[in-house]
């Protein structure tokens, strides 16, 4: 019972704390490439503190939803957060069907935060939306497919024995290219969820390539700050999803595996500034074609999972 308690506390410690580490982590990979030194790692402390000091601007179109919007969102992405296992540890909760709710969770999020963008009744924005639930109608069901596999793979349908299968089993009787192939989809599914490159650039202000970025643009203060952070974090859930398929690692000593899972997620956030210091933004037409290959990745490893 100790344990169990003291495994929750630091899963609640990463979960709140550690998202902004990895944004930081990928600007100064980025920088790194570029020959640049870059922010500091902490950069996004820092700009999380002074938006939270800074008053906030509302148009006189909006409502209560452009206000409740990030906070909706960012309680969706916590509630998200205490369903996935972080590292060789168990969920803080967990039960049969939890990966169905984690999906809709992050469903709920996208849901709140478009339409706090259509509350603005800008047609900017109303672009940005459209383009974020068009995207999200071919990652979601590459999601599915994914969970599917590990489903089969887990005889489980939640989340914790289900992500620690790969693990446990090591790949020793699992098939290895069904491993990769989940590992595949999922991280296209990640940069997709996240708007990074090559589906979209988080930096960009050009306005015929924006998504994420454009929906929030009204947004000031304490509630961009919320935004900033809720999308750090369901950065940060993401990769621990990706990492349990992709780095399955643990040691069964509790002082040992905390430090390992965190040096994980520095490399999954190095990994993807690699990624988008190699890359460039794919044209808009062709975001769709890469969402469609997450798919195909996903239920090909499904159907090799089959006995």
């Amino acid at each position: 019972m100790l344990l169990h308690t003291l495994n929750t506390i630091v899963h609640l410690a990463l979960l709140l704390c550690m998202p902004p580490l990895l944004l930081g982590v990928i600007n100064r990979t980025k920088a790194w490439f570029a020959g640049r030194k870059g922010p500091p790692l902490l950069q996004t402390y820092f700009d999380l503190l002074k938006l939270m000091q800074k008053g906030m601007v509302f148009s006189t179109t909006t409502t209560w939803i452009f206000r409740a919007g990030p906070l909706v969102t960012l309680v969706a992405v916590v509630l998200a957060g205490l369903l996935v296992p972080l590292g060789r540890f168990n969920a803080p909760i967990q039960f049969a069907g939890d990966l169905i709710v984690f999906a809709y969770l992050f469903a709920l999020g996208r849901f709140f935060t478009t339409s706090a963008a259509l509350d603005t009744g800008s047609a900017f924005e109303g672009m940005g939306s459209a383009r974020e639930v068009t995207f999200a109608c071919l990652s979601e069901p590459a999601l599915f497919l994914a969970f599917l596999a590990l489903v089969n793979m887990s005889g489980s349908l939640s989340l914790t024995p289900m992500l620690h299968e790969p693990g446990m089993k090591a790949f020793a009787s699992l098939p290895l290219a069904s491993v990769l192939l989940i590992a595949a989809g999922l991280f296209i599914v990640l940069l997709a969820e996240n708007s990074r490159i090559p589906v979209d650039d988080p930096n960009t202000h050009l306005e015929l390539t924006m998504i994420h970025e454009v929906m929030v643009l009204d947004h000031s203060g304490p509630l961009f700050g919320v935004i900033l952070y809720g999308a750090a974090m369901k950065l940060f859930l993401l990769c621990a999803v990706v990492l349990h398929v992709l780095m399955p690692l643990s040691t069964g000593y509790l002082l040992l595996d905390w430090p390992i899972f965190v040096v994980q997620m520095i490399m999954m956030a190095m990994i993807i500034g690699v990624v988008e210091s190699i890359m460039a933004r794919l044209q808009m037409r062709h975001v769709p074609t890469l969402l469609v290959a997450a798919n195909l990745l996903c239920g090909l490893a499904f159907v090799l999972m089959l006995r």
